[in-house]
């Protein structure tokens, strides 16, 4: 991720710190479809969509070439090929995936990518509280895994929605189809609850894969990372939504305590 075009360097440390925290959503911004190259509205998060360059190309990659691929992340792939393609975004090369890439072989990055970050996507010392989600019902399980989101850092908030964006789209193509001609479009077989399963131990994470114990924690805690997971998917537009109300109380608390950050925003404005 980068700064905003005007550069906050000018604020105090502390007021940067505060606006990187602020991550309040504007409806436009959650919209896939908006056009690209247009200054975009500003919210209560003036830092730029932060989704590392290797997790956007791979997703864009997917949603155009595998949404009718049978099996999609559950059937092999090339180690050499990954490997190949894992090196050149590590050296910082301008990776460009396009039809002739593998469809397994870009999945299988992902995930991969995914599973060996430093810290996991959804932070290791989170795991605990949402992993609790998985007890409760209703609205009070949504609202408290919106709480949770809003603690995630800028990186890992904007990150994991990309994610979920794809993995919903993915799901959406599951069952067989037909299209205009009447000609019959396969499924991929990937369900909410299979991308759940798949993803769920590479996202939510108690230790890092391959220290002591973490296949044996994985096991016991497996059906309420599927289940955590599957509402993340199913609901992630209204999850990483802030109402109206919550924005103007915020507002007005930093009118109190930061007139700068809000000097600031209007100024973007």
């Amino acid at each position: 991720g980068a700064m905003s075009v005007d550069s906050i360097t000018d604020l105090s440390d502390n007021t940067s710190k505060l606006l990187e925290a602020l991550q309040l959503s504007h409806p436009h911004e959650l919209d896939p479809h908006r056009s690209r190259g247009k200054k975009k509205p500003l919210s209560l998060n003036p830092i730029t969509w932060q989704v590392p360059r290797i997790v956007d190309r791979c997703c864009t990659h997917l949603e155009t070439h595998g949404l009718q691929t049978v099996g999609i992340f559950r059937v092999g792939s090339s180690k050499k090929r990954v490997q190949q393609l894992r090196e050149e975004f590590d050296r910082g090369l301008d990776v460009f995936l396009d039809e002739h890439q593998s469809v397994h072989d870009v999945a299988a990055l992902l995930k991969e990518f995914l599973r060996d970050l430093p810290d996991s996507l959804i932070p290791r010392e989170l795991y605990g509280a949402f992993l609790s989600t998985a007890t409760m019902e209703g609205p009070a399980q949504l609202d408290t895994l919106q709480l949770l989101l809003f603690l995630l850092p800028p990186c890992h908030s904007d990150t994991l929605l990309r994610l979920l964006r794809f993995l919903s789209e993915v799901a959406r193509h599951a069952e067989r189809s037909w299209d205009p001609e009447g000609r019959e479009v396969p499924g991929n077989k990937m369900t909410v609850s299979n991308l759940a399963t798949v993803f769920g131990p590479n996202i939510l994470q108690k230790e890092k894969p391959g220290e002591k114990d973490a296949s044996g924690l994985y096991f016991e805690d497996s059906a309420a990372i599927i289940l955590v997971l599957q509402k993340l998917i199913e609901h992630h537009h209204s999850l990483f939504m802030v109402s109206p109300e919550m924005q103007c109380d915020v507002l007005r608390r930093l009118f109190q305590t930061d007139p700068d950050v809000i000097e600031y925003l209007l100024r973007r404005k």
